[in-house]
C-alpha cells in the first residue's frame, strides 16, 4: 500500500469493534492505511504524537481519558490532524463538547462502511462529517420556541447580547444559515427558498463574509454553540 494514503488512527475501548473497522477499511479502501488501535484517549495521545496520522476515528466514552479531552489534546500540538467522533451516543452535550474541543466530525456507527469511507476521504479534503440525524437533531434541540434565531426581537438588548452576530444577517441571510447549519446543499436551499442556485451561492458567500466563517463546518459550530459566536 503506498506511503500516499490517508493514514488512520482507530481509538475504541471495544476492541472488536475496532478490529473489524481496520479489517474493512484496510480491505476495502486502498487509499487508507490503519496505523493502530488505541483503547483509550491516553493511548490516543500517545499515538498521534508518534505516528501522526491524517484523521482519527475517535470513540466518545473511554476509560482513563474520554475522547473529547483526547481530542482537545490532539489538536492542541497537532492542529493538522482531523478527527471524526464514532460513537453511538448522540446526546447534544456530547456532541457540542466534541465540536467545541476540535472534532471535525461527529458519525453515529451505525453509518455504512460505504458512508464512513466516503466521510474519511470528504474529511481529507476539509469537509465536516456529521451525521444527518445529529444535525437535525442539533438545530431542533438548539432554540427555545419563543428565541428562534428567525424570530429574534433586534430591539431587545438582551438578546441583542445573546445573539449579537445574528444581526449582521437579514432575514433571508438567517433563513439560510439555519438551512446551511441543519445540513441542506445548496441545491436544496435553492429549492426551499425558492431561488436560484447561483442567488444561493452568492448568499453563501455574504453570510460566511458577514460571520467571519469559511465553511459549513464553523457555520455548524456557531449554530450548535447556544447562540454565541
Amino acid at each position: 500500500m503506498a506511503d500516499s494514503g490517508l493514514r488512520i488512527l482507530l481509538v475504541d475501548d471495544q476492541f472488536l469493534f475496532a478490529e473489524t473497522l481496520s479489517t474493512l477499511l484496510n480491505n476495502y479502501a486502498e487509499d487508507i492505511i490503519v496505523l493502530g488501535i488505541a483503547e483509550n484517549g491516553e493511548k490516543a495521545v500517545a499515538m498521534a504524537r508518534e505516528s501522526r496520522p491524517s484523521i482519527i476515528l475517535m470513540d466518545v466514552r473511554m476509560p482513563k481519558m474520554d475522547g473529547v479531552e483526547a481530542v482537545r489534546i490532539i489538536k492542541s500540538e497537532f492542529p493538522e490532524i482531523r478527527i471524526i467522533m464514532l460513537s453511538t451516543y448522540r446526546e447534544d452535550a456530547l456532541v457540542r463538547s466534541s465540536l467545541m474541543a476540535g472534532a471535525s466530525g461527529y458519525l453515529l456507527k451505525d453509518v455504512s462502511p460505504t458512508e464512513l469511507i466516503t466521510a474519511i476521504r470528504a474529511l481529507n479534503s476539509g469537509i465536516m462529517q456529521i451525521s444527518p440525524e445529529i444535525v437535525k437533531q442539533l438545530i431542533q434541540n438548539q432554540y427555545n420556541p419563543n428565541e428562534n434565531l428567525m424570530e429574534i426581537d433586534l430591539h431587545d438588548p438582551v438578546k441583542n447580547k445573546r445573539f449579537e452576530w445574528i444581526h449582521t444577517l437579514t432575514k433571508r441571510e438567517r433563513e439560510l444559515f439555519i438551512l446551511i447549519a441543519t445540513g441542506y446543499d445548496n441545491e436544496e436551499i435553492a429549492e426551499k427558498m425558492n431561488i436560484s442556485l447561483q442567488t444561493v451561492m452568492n448568499m453563501v458567500s455574504i453570510v460566511y463574509s458577514k460571520l467571519n466563517v469559511k465553511d459549513r463546518f464553523e457555520i455548524i459550530r456557531l449554530a450548535s454553540s447556544k447562540g454565541h459566536a
